[in-house]
């Protein structure tokens, strides 16, 4: 019962800025090197349940890459236990997720700015609406989502103790990999709209077919580049399209459908 108070106490929310700076100011922001660390002793349970909806965690953080809304929550919770025992300090590079093991390293991306931070998850959330991650101040602020309160972003598991990897290795890969952001676009230049991200290729295609029995324009799975170290990434994008009109039209049809704003991306 005490996990579980804690737990909708720690529902997503933003806080007034602090004047503390984060720990790090790099491209990537990195924290402490990540590392190979036991299973906390709280917040793994099987299966837990948070204002009548059911959780079921996962056994290991291998291969997981998702693309949702993140939020952040700071100073009203700082100092308070997380579901992993540890006491929440909003400075620190951390965040709350639903599902992944504790503690778990993941990269974070801000897919609208391309900002990237280390964190190191050590608490269970966001329970509100249908974000997929809940920052730390320190990583929000590195992110700059701080204003807005929420951001969509990328989740990608990097930790040593489910990857069997060195996590350098898996940073300096993770680093390497392109980003797309909404580019400028010259006139008549092809662009498509990039509508999901899927660690699992079934997942992608699901989505691809519901699509495609909705729309007239193309919809099309795009392929992982081979890079052999981490969890591939299927981008579902539909395009081409020329023209800012075209692109205007068809975001609105795909929000409208319930999916997240789309991401304008080259071919």
């Amino acid at each position: 019962l005490g996990l579980v108070s804690g737990l909708i106490l720690l529902m997503a929310g933003c806080a007034s800025p602090s004047s503390r700076s984060p720990t790090s100011t790099s491209a990537i922001a990195i924290e402490a090197m990540p590392k190979a660390e036991p299973k906390s002793r709280s917040g793994n349970m099987d299966t837990y349940v948070v204002l009548g909806k059911r959780y079921y965690t996962k056994a290991s953080s291998r291969d997981h890459v998702e693309t949702g809304l993140a939020s952040w929550y700071g100073k009203q919770f700082h100092g308070r236990k997380t579901s992993s025992g540890e006491r929440y300090d909003m400075h620190r590079l951390t965040a709350a997720h639903k599902t992944l093991p504790l503690p778990t390293y993941a990269l974070v991306t801000n897919l609208e700015n391309g900002r990237r931070a280390v964190v190191r998850i050590n608490d269970r959330g966001p329970f509100v609406g249908n974000r997929i991650i809940d920052l730390s101040y320190a990583a929000a602020k590195h992110l700059e989502m701080v204003n807005a309160g929420t951001a969509r972003v990328e989740v990608r598991s990097i930790d040593p103790r489910d990857h069997g990897q060195d996590a350098r290795t898996l940073l300096r890969l993770a680093s390497a990999t392109p980003r797309h952001l909404p580019p400028a676009r010259p006139p008549g230049s092809r662009v498509y709209l990039q509508v999901g991200a899927f660690g699992s290729r079934g997942h992608a295609e699901q989505l691809r077919r519901r699509l495609v029995s909705t729309l007239d324009t193309p919809v099309l799975v795009k392929a992982p580049l081979a890079n052999g170290a981490l969890a591939p990434l299927y981008k579902v994008q539909v395009g081409p399209l020329r023209s800012t009109a075209d692109v205007d039209a068809l975001g609105r049809r795909l929000t409208a459908l319930g999916l997240e704003p789309p991401l304008v991306v080259p071919p």
